[in-house]
């Protein structure tokens, strides 16, 4: 059967279709469609695990039961995710372990640009890279079987346009082979140092065996030979240089970009006159041809920044726009900000206006960074909100503390967050914690997480009391609050502020775009009563704008949260949220 799916999508497919039979992820744009397309599929056992590292954990413990498994994340997941990653790469397999990985060039949705290519070559792992959705199949599928067959973890590398962009696919059927019995086996599985030391050779040689395979494999294929120039290219850029360049160039497609060919590259080089090497990101293959006395342009042509696109390619070949196109015009920037009625503004209202240093997370609420609000000074990691205000504040006077709060969502909490805590309780900074529950994993599309009562089908699963958590790790002041009350959240905040031990706020509401949250009549403006002090227009909320000199609420846009009437003075602001 025939279809068009989403890169993410058909990986979902082509595990399912090799046999999988455990996922665990956390998720994370742009990989998270991969584990929610396979919740759809009933015989198997798929879920959101509290962080990557669990998650790969998770998977590993299917994997030694002798069951098909795999996981998914982004590319910063994998940081958090390398501990077990590099130790599997001595232990191997039983089941088939695939790792899917999505990198994240030009940092659509990232705090960073890395390349995951690194992690394949430093852990000594194969790694797989499609470069269209019926790769995506095809190749997600024989990384189940590659892993059996050479025991050993297999990389899936996605990046964002390949996971999010649609061609058609050509879908089978289910095969399962029998699961492999557990059988005890100490050397291969115990990473204590006397057996990894002898796990190490196996890795090398392992390395050896897939990079013979490399020469003649399926994944990696010349097309057009006998041109004046040849381009070695993967992924995404292989599409740039199909669409622009044609049959005009030898093209050397790698699909298996960690080991690399050898003597392929080197006849593949010896074939053409001139040799481009076209990847996205770092100099990875780049790296690897010169290793190999080659010659080719790579990174002085083609940079390590940003995506590509085929007027990369056009302007490194000096090829004109075919379509004669105009320069876009000069737009107006439209920068992101947070939802009208979001539940994290108010919070973020009442630090700006006490003028807090507030170290961040990551979530939509780093939006709070957004002017007018501009109320975050630091983002860095999941968790390193709690972590570094304890660094902050031990780094500095007794007066920084009474200044100074961490701000994290509750999904980033439980992924990283409550650890930081520990450390603040057990090492002893009087921090305060500000929890900004919406009760969903909001940044990502609103996938469920230990917190919310759900587990990733909609089923109800074990909830993690916050509350009570954050009493057990040693914290006794613990303060909710509703951020739609502007009263409330100040009062919380100066008296946490104020007290001589650690705390936490926990800013409690549903995200509004959840189905179940229904909105308010929208609010209304007085003009006879405005005074066009524009103090509702401090909280940047996109509903509210200044019109023919006064306030006006876009009605399509407002949820009726009631927050801008608050601030209101003068009483013009009418109708609102009941509490």
């Amino acid at each position: 059967m025939k279809k068009l799916m989403i890169g993410n999508e058909a990986v979902a497919r082509g595990l399912y279709e090799g046999g999988l039979t455990v996922v665990s992820s956390y998720p994370g744009t742009p990989s998270t469609e991969i584990t929610e397309a396979l919740a759809k599929y009933d015989d198997l056992h798929a879920e959101w695990a509290p962080n990557e590292k669990v998650a790969l954990e998770t998977a590993f413990g299917a994997s030694l039961a002798g069951a098909r498994a795999a996981t998914a994340m982004k590319h910063v997941g994998l940081n958090v995710a390398a501990d077990p990653l590099f130790t599997l790469s001595y232990t191997g397999v039983s089941g088939g372990l695939v790792v899917c990985v999505a990198d994240d060039p030009a940092m659509h949705s990232s705090q960073n640009e890395q390349d995951s290519r690194h992690y394949a070559v430093a852990s000594k792992l194969p790694m797989l890279e499609p470069a269209d959705s019926a790769e995506c199949l095809s190749f997600a599928k024989a990384a189940l079987s590659l892993s059996e067959e050479y025991d050993t973890p297999v990389l899936l590398r996605l990046c964002t346009r390949v996971s999010h962009s649609q061609s058609l696919v050509e879908t089978g059927e289910r095969t399962v082979p029998e699961k492999k019995p557990y059988v005890k086996n100490i050397e291969k599985f115990v990473m204590m140092p006397a057996n990894a030391k002898k796990r190490h050779p196996v890795v090398e040689a392992r390395t050896e065996k897939l990079t013979a395979f490399a020469e003649n494999c399926p994944f990696n294929k010349i097309e057009n030979p006998g041109r004046k120039i040849g381009v070695i290219t993967s992924g995404t850029a292989y599409q740039y240089v199909k669409e622009v360049l044609g049959d005009t160039v030898s093209v050397l497609k790698l699909g298996l970009v960690n080991p690399l060919p050898r003597k392929m590259i080197r006849d593949f080089a010896a074939g053409v006159e001139t040799l481009y090497v076209i990847e996205e990101l770092d100099p990875v293959i780049e790296t690897h041809v010169r290793t190999l006395g080659l010659d080719p342009i790579g990174k002085a042509v083609f940079s390590p920044i940003g995506e590509f696109s085929q007027a990369t390619v056009r302007a490194a070949f000096v090829i004109p726009d075919p379509a004669h196109l105009p320069a876009d015009p000069a737009l107006p920037a439209r920068p992101p900000m947070m939802c009208a009625g979001c539940p994290h503004r108010g919070m973020y209202y009442t630090l700006a206006k006490n003028k807090v240093t507030v170290l961040g997370d990551i979530g939509c609420y780093t939006l709070g960074a957004v002017p007018p609000l501009s109320a975050v000074d630091s983002t860095l990691c999941m968790g390193a909100s709690v972590s570094g205000l304890h660094g902050f504040l031990k780094a500095s006077d007794g007066s920084a503390s009474k200044k100074t709060v961490a701000v994290i969502g509750d999904s980033t909490f439980i992924h990283s967050g409550v650890t930081g805590l520990i450390n603040a309780s057990y090492n002893g900074s009087n921090s305060t914690v500000v929890i900004l529950d919406n009760s969903i994993t909001g940044m990502t599309g609103h996938q469920q997480n230990p917190t919310t009562g759900f587990n990733i089908k909609g089923d109800p699963a074990a909830k993690v009391d916050l509350e009570a958590l954050c009493k057990a790790v040693g914290i006794n002041r613990v303060k909710v609050v509703d951020p739609y009350d502007l009263a409330a959240c100040d009062k919380a905040l100066k008296e946490e502020l104020a007290a001589d031990e650690p705390s936490v706020i926990i800013s409690r509401r549903p995200c509004v775009l959840l189905k179940y949250v229904k909105p308010k009549p929208a609010l209304r403006v007085d003009p006879q009563k405005c005074r066009a002090c524009k103090k509702c227009m401090g909280l940047g909320c996109p509903a509210v704008s200044m019109k023919t000199g006064k306030a006006k609420i876009d009605e399509t846009l407002c949820v009726g949260c009631g927050v801008c009437s608050e601030l209101c003075a003068f009483g013009a602001i009418e109708g609102g949220a009941d509490r």
